[in-house]
Order: C-alpha cells, then structure tokens, then sequence
C-alpha cells in the first residue's frame, strides 16, 4: 500500500516548479490533490496529474495572500473529498535587488505571499483537522535567511526565516492534538522562480547562474522538484508520526563547504 493511499492533500503554489513536483509525488503515493494557485494553470496542473497517476485531483485558483480565498480552497477541498490529511504551504515568491533599493511594493509582496501565505493556509486547513482528530503540515521555508543568504535577498531571507518560527509555534500548539508540523529547506532548484532570480541577478547571461551554482554545491547540480517532493511527502505521512517542529535541509550539501577555495 502507498503512504499516503486515503490521505487528502492541500498544496499552495502547486501550478508549477516545485509546487507541481511535490504534487505528482503525493499523486504517486496515491494522495487525493487540491491544487491551489494564482494562475489559472494550476486546473491544468491538476488535470495533467489526474491523467498520469489516476488519482482525484482539482485545481483551485486562488491568492493565498488572500485570508477568503483559502478558506473558500480549503472549504472545496473538505466538500470534494470529506477530508484534508495534509497541508503543504509551498506558496512563495523572490524579488532580488539592494536593499536600498528594495521597493515597498516587493517588500509586501514577499510578506504577503511566503508569511500571509503559509499563515493563511493554515488557519483554513486547522480547523478541519482538529474536527477530524489530526493532520500533518509542511511549511516550505529555505535555507536562506535560516542559514545562508546571498546580496538582494533581505526580503526574501526574512520572510522564509519567519516560517521556521511558524513551524515551530504551530507544532508546539498542535502536538497535543495530533496535529504535526514540520518545515522543508531547500537549497536551490531549478524553477520558473529560480530562472527569474537568475535574470534578475545576470541578465546579460542568466545560464552562467545555473552553471557557477552547481559548482558551489557538492553534488554538483540543482535539485529537482519531485525530490523535494519525496521529502514532503514523507513529512506528510504516517511514517513521519514522531516528527514535529522539525527543519530539513534539502540543498545537495550546499550549506555545508567553509570555503570555496580551501581544502584538497
């Protein structure tokens, strides 16, 4: 039997990159999906997966800034399928650019897509689990802003740093009621929103971007969005059981060099 066979999951930002990996893997494991994005693809996202793997699958379009419209995503869900397992606030965005010149406008943006976002989904989803007896939650932070960060990500570092304490709040509210909480951090993929940064960072040659960064990791590459979506997957089922307020760092050991130049 799959883990996650009879179990329903919520994913945020699920129309494309790593929101989609996570999503066909669940599908894998034979998880019921609601898919929610922004865009519109994400109901082609979902139909693609229902196709591939032969689970239920619907795709909700949706802001999840916006507190109403996870409710209402979160409402679908439970009337689709009487349920909902899992939750996995994967929802995120990255404007890059100095800080003095990092604009109002972005700095709202980030806060209210990766902070709102993941607060949003969690208070829509709560409180079907605690009518149910129990759930598990998947925050997606980083690396960045936890444990690294690169120039023209104050923002972002921020915004992802506050999840982990987010993490860590909800898991010690909801232990007791059999509500776990875990955060993934992930390195570097490769992504519509990496391919973005990497224009933003070079745009005179955004591939060189891709290329001096699987240098700097030891395994020598990005990682691919359905391996962090085994990672999430797990963390969302029953194998997971014992397992809350936990970080994972997912990065292909980019974290762990002192120095690009010292050693043999």
């Amino acid at each position: 039997m799959s883990k996650l066979n009879g179990k329903v999951a919520l994913i945020t930002g699920a129309g494309a990159g790593i929101g989609a990996g996570i999503a066909k893997t669940y599908a894998k494991y034979g998880a019921k999906l609601c898919l929610v994005d922004a865009s519109p693809i994400v109901e082609e996202t979902a139909a693609k997966i229902h196709d591939a793997f032969g689970v239920e699958a619907i795709g909700v379009v949706a802001d999840v800034s916006k507190a109403d419209q996870l409710l209402d995503a979160a409402a679908k869900a439970k009337e689709k399928f009487g349920r909902i397992d899992v939750a996995c606030c994967n929802a995120g965005v990255c404007r890059l650019s100095p800080f003095e010149e990092h604009s109002a406008e972005d700095l709202d943006l980030t806060i209210n897509v990766n902070i709102k976002g993941a607060w949003n989904t969690c208070k829509a989803v709560i409180p079907y689990m605690l009518e149910q007896g129990g759930g598990a939650i998947v925050i997606a932070s980083s690396v960045t802003g936890d444990i690294v960060v690169d120039p023209g990500e104050a923002s972002y570092a921020m915004s992802k740093a506050a999840l982990v304490g987010l993490t860590k709040a909800l898991a010690v509210e909801y232990a007791a009621r059999n509500i776990r909480v875990n955060c993934t951090q992930l390195g570097y993929a490769r992504t519509p929103m990496t391919e973005k940064m990497a224009l933003e960072s070079c745009p005179e040659d955004p591939e060189s971007v891709f290329t001096e960064m699987a240098k700097a990791i030891p395994m020598r590459r990005l990682a691919n969005p359905t391996e962090v979506g085994e990672l999430t997957a797990f963390l969302g089922s029953d194998e997971a059981s014992y397992l809350t307020g936990s970080q994972v760092v997912i990065d292909g050991g980019s974290t762990l060099p002192e120095t690009v130049s010292m050693g043999v």
